[in-house]
Order: structure tokens, then C-alpha cells, then sequence
């Protein structure tokens, strides 16, 4: 299909779409915009191109601008991923032991990782950390719980609502667990590769 026509289609589909949301017969649209019904139909059935001069016509009598028949033309695919409440991945990390699960929100992102989201759940009072320490930037997000959180040589106590950005490559982690059970969202979006010259 070549580009012109691929277009001409998208326009009659468009226009066919919006006559037929606004209960109007090809006979209410031709008149209003005062051309041939046989042209409206050849519009809508991409069998003819369309002047910019027909087109202001038939978007004044559908009601909507010119741009409206374009606004969905040549839009690029989606690729979304969606992880559904039960899909997702649980990890072990270092420090990870009874009642502390990570779960992966995102994966197979492709040769460069750009982020890691982990939703974190910490159920013990007593487990011990160890400090975490990587490239990049973390966001955190607190959803339940009270914690005390150690970055550098300063610590911050978050509630649900409360986040914390910080350097990856400083020394970070959980210090105190003060109200359990505690969950939170981890981001930690790595650094772009540097571009080759």
C-alpha cells in the first residue's frame, strides 16, 4: 500500500467514523458541505484524493477541525509492557532473607537496562540489612510501614506518601524497621551509556 493511499484511507475511514458517531446519512454530510454524494462515498471508500479545499468543506459539515481528520494518521505502534498484580518476577538480592521480597516490575528491557522498579515488602522487625551500593539514581516510594533510611552518613525516617532520591553509588539501606509491615517502591534508573563519535 503506498503512502497516498494508506492517507486517502485513513481520511475516509475518518470521515465515514465521525458521519456515523453523529447519526448523519451521506446525504446529510454531501449537502451540508455542498458536494456530490457520489464524491463523499468515493471519499469514504478511498477511491478518489481529496483537495485541502474538500476537506475544510467536510470537516465544517461534520462539526470538527481539519486537524481532527488527521490526529490519528501514522501513529507509531505501542509496545507497552504490562506486568498484571500476580506476574510479577520475585529476585533475590543481597540482604534478602526471611519475610524481605523484591519483586521486579519490569524486565526485558532490551540490550541497555535504563531501570530497575521493585516493589519491596518487609514483614520481620529483627531482619538486618547490609548497605547497597550501584550506578545510577534511586527513587523510593513509601506505600505502608515506617522506616528509617540510612544514605551516606545521614538516615531519614519515611512514612506512606514520604519518597527519597538519591546517588546509587553512596552507601544506602534500610537502618530501623519502625512500623511493619513495610512496603515500598524502589526505582533505580542506571546511567545512559556514553554515545560512540
Amino acid at each position: 500500500m503506498t503512502k497516498q493511499h494508506s492517507l486517502e484511507l485513513h481520511l475516509g475511514n475518518t470521515v465515514r467514523r465521525i458521519r456515523q458517531q453523529n447519526h448523519l446519512t451521506i446525504a446529510d454530510v454531501a449537502d451540508r458541505a455542498g458536494i456530490s454524494r457520489g464524491m463523499l462515498s468515493r471519499i469514504e471508500n478511498a477511491q478518489t484524493a481529496t483537495s485541502v479545499e474538500t476537506l475544510a468543506k467536510l470537516s465544517h459539515a461534520l462539526g470538527v477541525s481539519i486537524a481532527t481528520l488527521f490526529r490519528d494518521y501514522d501513529m507509531p505502534g505501542g509496545s507497552a509492557q504490562l506486568v498484571k498484580k500476580d506476574q510479577a518476577m520475585e529476585v533475590v538480592r543481597r540482604g534478602s532473607k526471611r519475610g524481605h521480597t523484591y519483586h521486579l516490575l519490569a524486565f526485558d528491557q532490551g540490550p541497555t537496562k535504563i531501570f530497575d522498579p521493585f516493589l519491596i515488602t518487609i514483614n520481620h522487625e529483627s531482619e538486618v540489612f547490609p548497605s547497597f551500593e550501584h550506578p545510577g539514581t534511586e527513587f523510593i516510594y513509601m506505600l505502608s510501614g515506617k522506616i528509617e533510611y540510612r544514605h551516606g552518613d545521614k538516615t531519614y525516617v519515611l512514612s506512606p506518601g514520604d519518597s527519597l532520591t538519591f546517588r546509587g553509588e553512596i552507601p544506602h539501606g534500610p537502618e530501623s524497621l519502625l512500623e511493619c509491615p513495610i512496603t515500598f517502591l524502589s526505582i533505580i534508573i542506571y546511567p545512559s551509556p556514553p554515545q560512540e563519535t
